[in-house]
């Protein structure tokens, strides 16, 4: 965003929460990592365990239960963002984004690495 300031080019970020989207879907999710272990060398499953993939979709389902389906919330960010005369620099979509990302970015690292 920085860098294009100095061209004119007024860049704003749209830093979306967790939406629902085929890209977030858990069934294609699981399958393709499902898909990447099979391929994976014998030595790292054993140093990962299959107990991670396991505990890793069970986080998938259990964070897409809390994700938002209403994508109006992010198009709206965009349309104001290219439509406004004076766009902010950030915009965040969701509830996630305001009440969780938002806050946690100005946590020092190691606090917001724990959390």
């Amino acid at each position: 965003r920085l860098e294009m300031h100095r061209f004119g080019v007024k860049v704003s970020v749209i830093e979306p929460g967790y939406f629902k989207t085929m890209i977030t879907n858990v069934e294609n999710l699981e399958n393709n990592f499902i898909s990447s272990w099979k391929k994976l060398p014998e030595e790292i499953k054993a140093t990962y365990g299959e107990g991670y993939l396991k505990q890793f979709v069970a986080s998938l389902k259990l964070l897409q239960k809390s994700s938002n389906s209403d994508l109006s919330l992010v198009t709206d960010c965009m349309e104001h963002a290219l439509t406004s005369l004076h766009p902010r620099a950030r915009y965040s979509a969701g509830w996630d984004a305001k009440l969780l990302y938002i806050p946690l970015s100005y946590l020092p690292s190691a606090l917001s690495d724990a959390l």
